[in-house]
């Protein structure tokens, strides 16, 4: 009897049974057969992009690839040394960058956890960085739990990562295969993948919006990529996957902006009269609270600034004339400070 029918025969058995409702595993053991006409006694290795294939599919991905450098050396100086290689995938399930010792290349390259090959959920079935691609969620697929006999060896733990509007970009992998790695290691690796691809869409989320202010989603400070991105008029103009889930937000920010203060419930100016006195404040904080400088920077004469502020004219302050005119501090405190 073949080595594989046992695991083929508990496949059949579980999609036959009608397991897929109560397991996810066994939903993607579906579409790997029903969906994707897949035979899990299949033994062909995975596909592999030509290199004229590949190359198309690099140059799409490097700024990911450039985004997420140091957090791939980073999990991997975790990992490394337990015998896994971590891979960066595009949202087709074909990894682009990949970091291992090169001891295990050789494995990990005849294993086809290698840059290029395709893993995709529709060629491999059930796997890492494919059940990724397609549930959208961090998914560990253990040994097993792979659909296909042949990778019944490998450990994988994926998560997904995201771009500023939301959809998936690509997936981040920790593959091994080594016969001792244990479900419970695989769970503390599976944590650590899911903070480095949140990093990476940190890291990603702060390039993209490199030019306006980028604010943190305020009660998610554990998440770092938990981000809004806000503009020079208080308008938000891009938001992370996680900020998204958080304050249900939809839709492309960067062509249907909306203001900051509706989504992070930040005080701002609500009236003309308001938006004019932050602005005025703005002027007075560059300036030290110098009423002549500050009026000067918003091209407006000095008696206008101060109508403006509400305060008294210049002729009724008690200063010496020739001084620069200063609000009082009182009065400057008092005023609406910029968030940024």
């Amino acid at each position: 009897m073949s080595e594989t029918c046992p695991h083929v025969d508990v496949v059949h058995s579980a999609i036959a049974a009608g397991a897929a409702a109560q397991s996810p595993m066994v939903a993607s053991w579906s579409r790997s057969a029903r969906l994707y006409g897949l035979d899990p006694a299949n033994r062909h290795p995975p596909h592999r992009l030509t290199a004229s294939e590949f190359a198309m599919v690099r140059e799409r991905m490097e700024p990911w690839i450039r985004a997420a450098k140091a957090s791939l050396d980073q999990l991997f100086s975790a990992v490394g040394a337990a015998g896994c290689c971590v891979l960066l995938a595009d949202s087709d399930g074909v990894p682009v960058e990949r970091r291992g010792e090169a001891g295990d290349d050789a494995t990990f390259d005849d294993w086809g956890l290698w840059p290029g090959a395709l893993w995709s959920e529709a060629t491999e079935g059930t796997n890492g960085i494919g059940t990724c691609v397609i549930e959208r969620r961090p998914v560990t697929v253990h040994r097993d739990q792979h659909f296909f006999a042949r990778n019944g060896a490998l450990g994988c733990m994926a998560a997904p990562i995201h771009d500023h509007n939301g959809q998936l970009a690509g997936v981040l992998d920790v593959s091994s295969c080594r016969t001792d790695l244990t479900e419970t290691f695989a769970g503390l690796i599976a944590l650590s993948v899911r903070e480095a691809a949140r990093r990476i869409e940190a890291e990603a989320f702060r390039r993209t919006f490199a030019h306006v202010r980028i604010l943190a989603v305020s009660g998610l400070e554990h998440n770092p990529a938990a981000l809004v991105a806000v503009n020079a008029d208080d308008l938000a103009v891009g938001a992370s996957h996680s900020a998204r889930v958080a304050l249900g937000i939809k839709g492309n920010l960067s062509k249907a902006p909306v203001p900051a203060s509706d989504l992070l419930s930040i005080p701002g100016a609500e009236s003309l009269e308001d938006a004019e006195r932050a602005v005025l404040a703005r002027a007075l904080a560059r300036t030290g609270g110098n009423v002549s400088a500050a009026a000067r920077i918003l091209g407006i004469s000095r008696a206008t600034f101060h109508r403006k502020l509400g305060a008294k004219r210049p002729e009724e302050v008690t200063q010496d004339p020739a001084a620069p005119c200063r609000i009082p501090a009182t009065d400057a405190s008092s005023l609406p400070r910029d968030g940024g």
